[in-house]
């Protein structure tokens, strides 16, 4: 039923409003477009914005010190946004220090982007008080951890040298910090006094609400034709919980090709999403159903486009038995990926390693395919590696499992995990008689029990906040707080702080192959299988740009050249 209103009534917006009609026109206006990727916003406060969808908007909205985009081949690069310059300085104790030199840019309400709208926005992410899921992005930043730990956020080395100079302080030699840090949602610039403002108002809208008997909602984000943004587009009016509707800024320092107005439609479901897309109300789609999927696999030199995570089984090896790197190995080993990777959808495929494919070793070729497989995939090996996981579980002195008591799996019940669940747990029980049940938890369940060390085996998306190997490897360290395996190993750690300072990139790759080797041979997790995505575009345009993390930019969007 909600379907059914929901395209209803954008039929009838779109017959009111000729202007809205999807299909990318031009006219004296300019072009428009109309998109979309994923349902109404869960949040558009940068340092909460999850959703891909909620991400995309934000990319619009705001613009950071660097920004992604895409060039005349297709392939997306970095260049500088708010930032019209940056330099690089290397200290005598080891930390790096960038100074970026802000461009003459304004905000929707005229007043000039300053060098103090940054680091409000990134104590606003460190702050222990505010619970970001994207605090760890900083982590690089030097007096990370002492801003964290005291709540004094001026000890984060993030400054204003003036109202147009920005002072970063690395704590080491992070490759990735322009082009993962500086582009990403959660580091973009924000006014104090913008979000101040809207909060007190937000505040005053719910306790009349709950004056009322009802419960109040609504966020300082909440209206987003209230927000003040710094990007290439603002807010002017949203149907709410069915579009939202963006113009070009006059604002912005540059003038763009794309589109003038840009119009996000919201589908709750893919299904949802690709209605819209077949009743031509918009131009652009994701996520793909799992049926369009299949269509485009049916041509053989069709590829999904990797995105930044390795879907895993993660031992808890802090906890009986599984402190035992050789009940780890075992199951491990009995894992069969190609079937799982089946299970999973048309989309996926076996997981050769932690760090997926698609993330950089330098500019011509990617990690995975410059390490090489780290996990053993072959058919024909399967039974060899099964027979030496049941050596291995009488080596460690049990039974073929009988004696490991009830084990559980946790893992988040959504999409196509409860079907990778009971594939796995029941090859655990076929090949080593171990009885493991899956248990199915919401993702603030499964959150918890994780950070909490309340389990024995869970199913996760290991991500990572930047598309680099170290990214999926630092969290692995020992005092890392997002390491919730429990593992210790001081060579791990003496690896990841060298490959944190290294200063010749083709010795940091090599040392982020042997961390990645290490991890693995310590069996701390076991990578199933990586994930794929695609999108569909009209093909009389061009120009759409999506970061590896997921989110899209259709700012650079044009028609075909005829």
């Amino acid at each position: 039923m909600r379907d059914l209103k929901r395209l209803t009534a954008l039929a009838v917006s779109a017959v009111l409003c000729i202007s809205l009609l999807a299909g990318c026109t031009k006219d004296g206006e300019g072009l428009t477009l109309s998109v979309c990727v994923g349902d109404e916003p869960v949040s558009l406060d940068p340092i909460f914005a999850e959703e891909i969808g909620d991400q995309t908007i934000l990319a619009h909205l705001y613009e950071n010190l660097m920004r992604v985009t895409v060039d005349v081949s297709g392939d997306t690069t970095v260049t500088n946004g708010m930032a019209k310059s940056v330099s690089r300085t290397e200290n005598y104790d080891g930390t790096v220090t960038y100074t970026f030199k802000l461009r003459s840019a304004k905000w929707s309400d005229g007043r000039a982007v300053q060098a103090g709208d940054f680091v409000y926005a990134w104590q606003r992410l460190v702050d222990p008080a505010s619970h970001s899921p994207y605090a760890e992005l900083l982590s690089v930043v030097a007096g990370y951890q002492e801003a964290r730990t005291s709540g004094d956020l001026e000890l984060l080395q993030v400054t204003a040298k003036n109202d147009t100079t920005l002072v970063v302080v690395l704590a080491g030699n992070y490759d990735w910090f322009l082009t993962e840090v500086c582009t990403s949602p959660a580091t973009m610039p924000l006014r104090q006094d913008v979000v101040q403002k809207l909060k007190d108002a937000a505040a005053v809208k719910n306790q009349e609400t709950e004056d009322r008997g009802g419960e109040g909602t609504a966020r300082w984000w909440s209206d987003p034709t209230a927000l003040v943004t710094n990007g290439p587009y603002q807010a002017v009016s949203q149907a709410e919980g069915e579009s939202l509707l963006l113009t070009a800024s006059e604002r912005y320092y540059s003038s763009a090709a794309g589109p003038k107005n840009l119009t996000f439609y919201f589908a709750g479901a893919a299904e949802e999403a690709q209605d819209l897309y077949a009743e031509k109300l918009v131009d652009a789609v994701w996520p793909l159903t799992e049926e369009r999927l299949t269509e485009l696999a049916a041509d053989e030199e069709w590829t999904p486009v990797p995105e930044l995570n390795t879907y895993s089984v993660v031992f808890n090896c802090g906890k009986e038995p599984f402190s035992d790197v050789l009940i780890r190995q075992a199951l491990c080993m009995v894992i069969d990926r190609n079937a799982l990777a089946q299970t999973a959808g048309v989309a996926a495929l076996p997981a050769g390693g932690l760090v997926p494919p698609g993330v950089p070793e330098n500019e011509e070729e990617d990690f995975r395919t410059a390490g090489g497989a780290k996990l053993e995939n072959d058919p024909e090996l399967y039974e060899e590696t099964c027979q030496q996981a049941k050596a291995l579980l009488e080596e460690a002195g049990y039974d073929r499992g009988a004696d490991l008591g009830e084990l559980e799996y946790l893992y988040l019940e959504e999409g196509g995990n409860a079907a990778v669940a009971e594939a796995l747990c029941q090859m655990w029980q076929e090949t080593l008689r171990v009885h493991v049940t899956p248990r199915g938890m919401t993702e603030q369940e499964l959150w918890s029990a994780l950070h909490k060390g309340e389990y024995t085996l869970a199913g996760m998306d290991i991500e990572a906040v930047g598309n680099d190997a170290e990214c999926f490897l630092m969290e692995w360290t020992s005092d890392s707080p997002d390491n919730v395996s429990g593992y210790e190993n001081s060579a791990y750690d003496t690896l990841m702080s060298i490959i944190a300072s290294a200063a010749n990139g083709m010795a940091r790759m090599g040392c982020l192959h042997d961390a990645e080797e290490l991890i693995l041979a310590d069996y701390v997790m076991a990578p199933l299988y990586t994930k794929g995505t695609a999108w569909d575009l009209r093909d009389t345009l061009t120009g759409v740009c999506r970061d590896a993390r997921g989110w899209f930019s259709f700012a650079g969007v044009t028609l075909k050249a005829v």
